[in-house]
């Protein structure tokens, strides 16, 4: 039986085959750290580093590449801008469908007397406009901690909206890229954006375990790192360094994983992200109105959140609910009877799962990826048929 993966929400799959054979061949033939040996193997290694953080600068128009900071994920990127940024009596403006990897941080946060406010979504997943933000907003307002896309049903947050509305009140805008990064156009400078969190193995094609976030220069200084050790840098003195990006990466660095990531952007930059984007959304498309042929009165299948591929409002991730079978169920029986590979229950979105009317129930989530197909959808859609 063919395998058939409708999972890269989670993390990407297949990786491009220049990912693994590169980390291969630096673990292989290379190995060595940076910062710490006065070799060319060394500095080679170093200059594939740099050239990562340059990547990803200018895929994000982050500005200096400097400000580029590796950590392990999205989740660790985040807990470093929240609880480095956030301080006692600050409020926190959040979308209703974050994830919680920003949700836990502030929760935790709000014992120490940091406060926040969900800004209203409508019942499939969209902001309800300027005006939701502005209904959330406080004389401590300090922030907007946002995702760019929900991670249950693909619905998009207007990241340009947000940005406005944050210069226009003097916020900090805080962007989760988790969904997004690598498939959709994303820029600090023009969305406003001070500081930026990403994750290597999903859209940006690397492997777990690499992460990051990139700050703008005048974000710098109000952000204080979590972690304290070596870097490699100013031995001399056994005070951590204030300078970027030693002030946030202390000890061994994920070499592997920069280097894997370094392949994917390369790889990204060669196929095109619009290509990428369009082939997703296609297959989105092509899921979508299979649905919508197969159940027009969604009396067997309910499909959560926006019911179309439109433009610029929604990823490649489609969320549906069996409604004359369990979840799970039919989760299993998608892998069991026919390699379909998918992910079901609550996916780490409580407060999403509350606004999307999916809660406590949860999802079967299916999202498309580059290596997917059409005849995989058609297969996905027949099994669906046959299931629900």
């Amino acid at each position: 039986m063919k395998r058939i993966y409708l999972d890269n929400a989670s993390t990407t799959f297949p990786k491009p085959k220049e990912v693994p054979e590169t980390m291969c061949r630096y673990m292989t033939e290379t190995g060595s750290n940076i910062n710490r040996g006065c070799y060319d193997q060394a500095y080679e290694t170093e200059e594939l580093v740099y050239e990562t953080r340059q990547a990803l600068s200018q895929m994000f128009g982050g500005g200096d590449c400097k400000n580029v900071v590796f950590t392990k994920n999205v989740t660790e990127s985040l807990n470093v801008i929240l609880k480095g940024f956030l301080k006692p009596g600050d409020h926190v403006i959040v979308s209703s469908m974050e994830h919680n990897a920003v949700m836990r941080p502030l929760v935790e946060l709000f014992e120490t007397g940091v406060s926040f406010s969900r800004a209203r979504c409508l019942a499939d997943g969209r902001l309800a406009g300027t005006e939701a933000l502005e209904e959330a907003l406080k004389p401590n307002t300090k922030a907007v901690v946002m995702t760019h896309a929900s991670n249950v049903c693909g619905t998009m947050m207007p990241y340009g909206l947000v940005g406005e509305f944050c210069r226009a009140h003097g916020l900090r805008f805080i962007a989760d890229t988790a969904q997004t990064a690598g498939v959709w156009p994303i820029s600090m400078e023009e969305m406003h954006i001070d500081a930026l969190a990403f994750t290597g193995h999903k859209g940006l094609l690397g492997p777990q375990g690499i992460g990051g976030f990139l700050l703008r220069e005048d974000m710098i200084s109000q952000v204080k790192g979590l972690i304290s050790g070596g870097t490699g840098s100013v031995s001399h003195t056994e005070i951590m360094p204030d300078f970027m990006p030693d002030r946030f990466e202390a000890g061994t660095m994920n070499l592997p994983g920069i280097i894997g990531l370094h392949a994917g952007l390369s790889w990204i930059q060669k196929t095109g992200m619009e290509q990428i984007r369009n082939h997703e959304l296609a297959l989105t498309e092509q899921f979508l109105k299979g649905l919508k042929s197969l159940d027009p009165d969604e009396k067997r299948i309910r499909v959560v959140g926006m019911k179309d591929a439109a433009a610029g409002q929604r990823t490649g991730v489609v969320s549906i609910q069996t409604l004359g079978r369990e979840l799970s169920e039919a989760a299993y029986h998608l892998d069991a009877d026919y390699g379909i590979m998918t992910r079901v229950g609550l996916h780490c979105a409580p407060s999403a799962h509350q606004t999307l009317g999916t809660f406590p129930t949860g999802t079967i989530r299916f999202s498309f990826g580059w290596w997917n197909t059409p005849e995989e959808v058609e297969t996905a859609l027949e099994a669906l048929d046959k299931l629900a």
